[in-house]
């Protein structure tokens, strides 16, 4: 009887140790995110986890949403010195460590979803995406979220309309422009706003349209405006990885994740615009007023923005004109 068990308990056996190395020599990416379950950047992350373990190629991205494992402005410090592996991050937010990234949420500088597109293969991203990478990140998958502006004071259209709202806005380009138009502001991540509303520590705020949407800002809002044709917010928020994490993939594993982020990208552009109409919709049933910018709102605000964030990001931001123009150059 031992003799007729043995091979079966040292194949049994042989199992169980092949089972522990492989189980043992597969990589761990950690992805952290502000952005709660079912947000669109939640989902392409997920895509890309799902993605890379269908590769089969020892490779397991584990997914953190909604600042369960890092705060939203911890997310780019993290990520640089290589505590983090992964994020979905509002480039903007790292604007005070890298001010170049302050280009990627210039008012008017986008204007539409066809436009953002462009700009993707553009002079423009690729000097950007040269300080992602001289910080020590890559880029895994473009994404361009458009945005819009609540409030429970009044409609925000032309410029005059913010005077005496206090107002979030999502990077230091934003701030200047509403400020020089006589609104007062509050910084704060989106995840913040909701609250920031309720107990009226702001008037409104302006932000992503999945934002929007997906923090449920609508139960605080009385009027939106809707990103539209004249979209003055738009927001560069791509998939990132670590470089010193990307280093330590082999190629199977990079090819594996850098196709499932060109997967993610491509699934995205496709859902953009209907991040847009999502949010007019919901707005609507939850009893919101809805309006948009008119073209000479657009371009009243734009007057103002040349005035004073576009300004001071030429001059005070290296490189901060050649961005602007290699923006402004894409047809």
């Amino acid at each position: 009887m031992k003799t007729t068990f043995l091979p079966v308990l040292t194949t049994l056996g042989l199992a169980i140790a092949f089972s522990s190395t492989a189980a043992a020599a597969e990589t761990v990416l950690r992805a952290s995110h502000q952005f709660p379950k079912g947000d669109v950047r939640d989902e392409m992350v997920q895509m890309i986890a799902d993605e890379v373990a269908k590769a089969d190629v020892g490779l397991n991205v584990q997914v953190y949403p909604a600042e369960s494992l890092f705060g939203a402005k911890e997310q780019w410090s993290a990520l640089v010195r290589g505590r983090l592996d992964m994020t979905a991050l509002p480039l903007d937010y790292a604007s005070g460590r890298q001010p170049e990234f302050s280009a990627t949420l210039m008012p008017g500088l986008v204007r539409n979803h066809e436009r953002a597109q462009r700009l993707n293969d553009s002079k423009f991203m690729d000097m950007i995406k040269q300080v992602i990478n001289d910080a020590g990140a890559r880029v895994l998958s473009d994404a361009w979220l458009a945005g819009g502006f609540v409030s429970d004071v009044r409609c925000i259209t032309s410029p005059d309309t913010v005077k005496g709202q206090t107002l979030r806005a999502a990077g230091p380009a934003f701030d200047e422009m509403l400020a020089t138009a006589g609104a007062s502001i509050a910084s704060m991540p989106s995840s913040e706003i909701y609250t920031a509303m309720q107990t009226g520590v702001l008037d409104g705020a302006n932000t992503s349209s999945g934002s929007l949407v997906s923090y449920r800002i609508y139960e605080q809002s009385d009027c939106l405006t809707a990103p539209g044709e004249n979209a003055l917010w738009f927001m560069y928020e791509p998939i990132l990885i670590s470089q010193q994490s990307w280093e330590k993939l082999n190629e199977q594993q990079q090819q594996a994740l850098t196709a499932a982020g060109e997967k993610a990208e491509a699934w995205f552009s496709k859902q953009a615009a209907d991040l847009d109409q999502e949010l007019v919709d919901v707005y609507k049933q939850n009893g919101v007023e809805v309006v948009s910018m008119s073209p000479e709102d657009f371009q009243a605000w734009l007057d103002v923005a040349k005035q004073s964030s576009y300004k001071t990001f030429a001059e005070k931001v290296p490189n901060g004109q050649a961005l602007i123009d290699a923006a402004l150059a894409v047809e």
